[in-house]
């Protein structure tokens, strides 16, 4: 493991059990320095806003409940993600989410410096994949939200669910193969599920 690396694997493992032991300030600490990790998971994967606050403060029980057994073996960002991953996934799974009304897209098309009808269409062809997630078995929309949405290669997206990489590459599959049903009689949706395949990995 390279020095820089290893030094803050070994941060990490310090202000987690110095929050795992109550200090007040090291969970401050903590929180502020994974909140945007784990909203940007959790609102990869769900598409909405609308559950975000409540799960972000699930996220963070789970993750201060779990903190004794953080032991550096990944970045504290990724372990925190991993929670993040759970709490959505026992979300999706506890009931069928309502199609999403999306503020989702601007920081996927914000470096294009995007004219006003593109981040509407933008808008309107993510919307319209989420409605079709929601069809989708939780584990498979997880693995293609973080893997075709949010960009990550295969093996970030089997660390953060725990799963092989043969796993995710099967629920990727089988996901993309559901929403390209729906996308078939949907000429917007095929367009920004081609754009967003053609994206970087």
């Amino acid at each position: 493991m390279e020095a820089a690396v290893k030094a803050t694997r070994e941060a990490d493992v310090a202000l987690a059990q110095r929050a795992a032991d109550g200090d007040r300030a090291a969970q401050r600490e903590l929180f502020h320095a994974q909140k945007h990790a784990v909203h940007h998971t959790l609102f990869r994967i769900l598409g909405s806003n609308r559950e975000i606050e409540d799960l972000l403060q699930d996220s963070f029980l789970e993750i201060f409940r779990a903190l004794t057994s953080f032991r550096g073996d990944s970045s504290l960002a990724t372990w925190c993600r991993t929670i993040a991953t759970r709490v959505a996934y026992l979300a999706i799974s506890k009931r069928k989410p309502p199609t999403v009304e999306l503020a989702l897209v601007e920081d996927l098309v914000a470096q294009d410096a995007p004219t006003a009808d593109r981040v509407v269409h933008a808008r309107d062809a993510a919307r319209r994949l989420y409605a079709a997630l929601d069809r989708v078995d939780a584990k498979q929309r997880i693995a293609f939200a973080l893997f075709a949405i949010d960009g990550l290669s295969i093996a970030e997206v089997a660390a953060l669910t725990e799963s092989t990489r043969v796993a995710v590459k099967t629920r990727i599959w089988r996901a993309r193969k559901d929403v390209m049903k729906r996308a078939a009689s949907d000429a917007v949706l095929r367009t920004y599920l081609a754009e967003l395949e053609g994206g970087p990995r």
